[in-house]
C-alpha cells in the first residue's frame, strides 16, 4: 500500500511540473525571438542610418572615370565625403539595378544629397563644365613657332609637343594628315602644315597629345568649308592633297593681300610645268630656321631639300600653317602666264607680277622707286 501512495505522489509531482516547465519554455522562446527582433532592429537601424545623407557640407568636385564599376563609383563617393559608407551604398545600387547608365566626368557632390539625387546625376551626367583655356595660333606659323608659343603660354612641354608631331603615327580620326607620305624622306616636322591655325578653346591642363589633335581635326573641319567640288578638282589637278598643301604653305608665307593669293598660286604652277625652280624665299628661310630681313647670296646656297634655288618642283612638305584662304587658292588657281613677282617696297605688302624675265626686271625697278 505504501509503495502504490509513494507512486502516486510522483505521478502528482510530475503532473505539477509539467505546467511549470512549459511556460519556462515560452518565456525563453519570447525572449529570444525578442532578442531576435531587437537584434534585426539594430541591423535595420544601421543599414537605414548608413545610407542617410551626410549632414551638408561644401560643394566637392568628384571625377567619375570611364568604365568604373558601380563599386567603384560607390567607394569614390565615399573616399571624398558624399556618402558615409560606400559598401552599403554598392549593395543599394544592386538592388535598385543602378551602375549600368553611370557616365563618366567631372561632377559637383556636396555632403547631404540624397541617394536619388545622386543616382539621378549619375545618370544623366550631369557633370561639372571644365574650364577652357583658349589659344590662337596665327596663319604661316611653323611646327616649331607652335610649340613654343604654347609653351611659353603654359600649355605645354614644347619639347614633348615636338616629339610628337614628329611621330609616324595616326591621329585618331584625323584624315587629312594621312596624305603625309609614309616614305618621309626630307620632311622636316610630320605634321607641318596640318595644324590649323585657328583661335582654340580647349580643357585646361589638356595634354600635349589632345592638342595636336584638337588641331588636325580643326584642319578636316576646315576643309569641308571649301566649295563642294575640292576632291574632283584635286582629283583631276593630278597632286596629291599633300602637294596642294605644300603649295597652299608657300602662298601663304608669300602673300599678304588676300585677292594675290590664286594670282601666287598660278605663278608656282606655271613655273612647275615650265619648269622652273620656283626660287621662293620663304622656302629658304625655312631651310634656315630662323626669319631674316634679308637674305644673303650665302643663304641661297644652304643645302636643303627645302631650298626651292637649289631643288626642282616643290619641297618635300609645307613650310608653314596654311590659312583656308591659300588652301582654296592651292585648288582654284588664277588663269595666268606669270612667271614672276616682286614685292613692291611701298609699305602695301602687295605685288607686281610679270610673263617675262625683262619685265620682272622692270617691275624690280618700279618697286624699287615706289620706296623712295
Amino acid at each position: 500500500m505504501e509503495e502504490k501512495e509513494t507512486s502516486k505522489k510522483k505521478k502528482r509531482r510530475k503532473a505539477k511540473k509539467g505546467p511549470r516547465a512549459w511556460v519556462v519554455s515560452f518565456w525563453v522562446a519570447l525572449s529570444l525571438l525578442g532578442i531576435m527582433a531587437i537584434a534585426a532592429c539594430a541591423v535595420l537601424f544601421y543599414l537605414w542610418s548608413n545610407l542617410q545623407p551626410l549632414p551638408k557640407g561644401e560643394p566637392k568636385k568628384v571625377t567619375i572615370s570611364r568604365g568604373m564599376s558601380a563599386n567603384g563609383v560607390a567607394d569614390t563617393l565615399e573616399k571624398n565625403g558624399i556618402i558615409k559608407n560606400g559598401f552599403l551604398f554598392g549593395y543599394y545600387l544592386q538592388m535598385k539595378d543602378e551602375g549600368a547608365k553611370f557616365q563618366a566626368g567631372v561632377y559637383e557632390f556636396h555632403p547631404g544629397m540624397d541617394n536619388a539625387t545622386i543616382i539621378n546625376m549619375l545618370n544623366t551626367g550631369d557633370v561639372v563644365e571644365a574650364e577652357t583655356v583658349q589659344f590662337t595660333i596665327p596663319e604661316g606659323y611653323t611646327v616649331e613657332q607652335i610649340a613654343q608659343k604654347l609653351g611659353k603660354e603654359g600649355l605645354v612641354d614644347p619639347a614633348k609637343f615636338l616629339q610628337l608631331a614628329g611621330e609616324d603615327r595616326t591621329w585618331s580620326d584625323a584624315e587629312a594628315v594621312l596624305s603625309v607620305p609614309k616614305e618621309q624622306t626630307g620632311i622636316k616636322q610630320r605634321l607641318e602644315g596640318y595644324l590649323f591655325p585657328e583661335t582654340y578653346a580647349v580643357k585646361r591642363d589638356s595634354s600635349e597629345e589632345v592638342i595636336i589633335q584638337r588641331m588636325l581635326q580643326e584642319t578636316d573641319r576646315k576643309l569641308d568649308t571649301l566649295p563642294e567640288d575640292w576632291q574632283e578638282v584635286l582629283g583631276e589637278s593630278g597632286r596629291s592633297l599633300h602637294e596642294i598643301m605644300t603649295v597652299a604653305s608657300l602662298v601663304e608665307r608669300e602673300v599678304v593681300v588676300d585677292e594675290e593669293r590664286p594670282l601666287v598660286a598660278s605663278v608656282i604652277y606655271n613655273r612647275l610645268k615650265q619648269p622652273m625652280r620656283l626660287q621662293i624665299d620663304a622656302t629658304v628661310q625655312y631651310a634656315l630656321g630662323e626669319q631674316k630681313e634679308r637674305l644673303l647670296h650665302k643663304d641661297l646656297e644652304i643645302d636643303s631639300p627645302y631650298n626651292t634655288y637649289k631643288i626642282d618642283g616643290l619641297p618635300p612638305g609645307p613650310i608653314a600653317s596654311p590659312s583656308i584662304a591659300s588652301i582654296e587658292a592651292a585648288l582654284y588657281p588664277a588663269d595666268t602666264d606669270y612667271l614672276f613677282y616682286v614685292t613692291k617696297k611701298d609699305g602695301t605688302q602687295s605685288h607686281l607680277f610679270a610673263k617675262t624675265y625683262k619685265e620682272h626686271q622692270r617691275n624690280i625697278a618700279a618697286s624699287e622707286k615706289t620706296a623712295e
